[in-house]
């Protein structure tokens, strides 16, 4: 069990980081009048469209179709919907300390959205809040470019081949793409979820609490690479090969430097790049524990290097491998922005008022119910795609069940943590 929860500990320092980041950059755009004009501009079309035009427009009642370039039908209620989702998201991230973006996906597949669409919807709304937000000018110097390029370099590659393979299973079976894309999420979302409830009811147990993001600090410790210990770690590992070309990273840190291999900085770069073509989480939330478990990089780089790939990774999987295709449902992006920049604020603030323990649990419960959501949508997909055989309407109920189940846990949070936060409203202004 020693290395199922080093992993546990790695994903769950990475959705910190992660969430730090989108907070960050939340509070760059709400704080800058141009962003919230421009933003305000880009509502403006929709709404007039939805309210004008959409009802009477001879579009399928479904978003997305076999083709990628099928129409989306959409009108004002959907729009409202996105922005739904988006607040969720943003009081889960913001609150929790943890990257709420893993519900995004499963909340617009229960919505009746392909899982491919999306995907590259909640990619190119990640893409559009890094590039309107300005926090990355903040911390470029803690940028290792050499570091950087080169992970870039296997991010790219990554994203392609997790492009093509979403695309290529879409071609084959628009089915066959859902039920892979839910799969993916059951088991990195079940993994992470009853993991986070083991720790959740241990520490409830023991009587112990936790710092108000969710058990930790935002900056995770750096990997000891010292030569004290007997038994050297992944990181020194692949120090001690000196397999060309090499970089230098950590100048700061380390006298002369850190050295490892860029072939070893591609590959978890194309880790990294493929599952956030697949998952649409912007690459984010695995980049951490990559550069500080395995490559060594101390947190002081990473945060920098790792805000720095965000941009470039949702924004080549965006475009290139979903956009130039069709997979981007714009309307929905837009609304999901919206609600996360709200979400985020009202969140962040929140947590000044909630003990940790609390918001441990919550994150627990956020990622079952997400997991929860896929489980129970498996069988439908299954049966349809002919892998197995189950009656129709155990299908349907089951299926609704899950989304049901799905939209209470995460509503019932969401209405809590505003709740608390206007409750608490006198109370957050004078700590303010």
């Amino acid at each position: 069990m020693k290395f199922p929860r080093k992993l546990y500990r790695m994903l769950f320092e990475s959705a910190q980081m992660y969430a730090r980041w989108d907070y960050e950059t939340s509070m760059s755009i709400v704080k800058n009048k141009k962003m919230v004009l421009l933003l305000a501009l880009l509502v403006l079309p929709i709404v007039i469209g939805a309210v004008a035009f959409a009802d009477s427009l001879p579009l399928p009642d479904l978003i997305g179709g076999h083709k990628a370039y099928a129409p989306s039908y959409y009108n004002i209620n959907i729009f409202l919907v996105s922005i739904l989702i988006g607040v969720c998201a943003g009081l889960i991230t913001g609150c929790i300390g943890a990257g709420g973006g893993f519900i995004i996906t499963p909340a617009l597949m229960s919505a009746g959205i392909k899982g491919i669409l999306a995907v590259g919807t909640d990619l190119f709304h990640i893409f559009a809040k890094a590039i309107m937000g300005t926090a990355i000018h903040k911390k470029l110097g803690n940028v290792s470019v050499a570091l950087a390029a080169w992970f870039l370099i296997g991010s790219g590659i990554g994203v392609t081949g997790g492009g093509i393979i979403n695309r290529a299973l879409y071609e084959i079976n628009p089915l066959l793409s859902d039920a892979f894309i839910s799969v993916v999420y059951v088991v990195l979302l079940g993994f992470l979820g009853f993991y986070s409830l083991f720790d959740f009811l241990k520490l409830r147990k023991q009587g112990g609490d936790v710092d108000s993001h969710g058990g930790g600090s935002h900056v995770a410790h750096d990997v000891d690479t010292s030569k004290d210990n007997k038994k050297l770690s992944l990181p020194e590992k692949l120090h001690s090969i000196k397999l060309p070309p090499m970089i230098s990273f950590d100048h700061a840190l380390v006298p002369g430097g850190k050295k490892i291999s860029a072939i070893f900085v591609i590959i978890c770069g194309a880790i990294v790049g493929f599952m956030a073509a697949i998952m649409g989480v912007g690459g984010g939330f695995i980049t951490f524990p990559m550069f500080v478990y395995v490559l060594g990089v101390s947190s002081f780089t990473t945060v920098g290097t790792d805000i720095l790939q965000i941009i470039f990774t949702a924004g080549y999987a965006s475009i290139a491998q979903y956009a130039i295709y069709g997979f981007i449902f714009y309307t929905l992006a837009i609304g999901m922005l919206i609600g996360s920049l709200l979400g985020v604020q009202i969140g962040a603030m929140t947590t000044q008022v909630v003990k940790g323990i609390y918001i441990r649990g919550f994150y627990a419960i956020a990622i079952l119910a997400g997991f929860t959501n896929r489980v129970f949508a498996l069988p439908a997909k299954m049966t349809e795609l002919g892998v197995v055989k189950f009656p129709t309407a155990f299908n349907h109920a089951f299926e609704f069940i899950g989304s049901v189940i799905f939209f209470i846990v995460v509503g019932i949070f969401a209405l809590w943590v505003i709740g608390k936060f206007f409750t608490s409203l006198k109370l957050l202004k004078g700590e303010r």
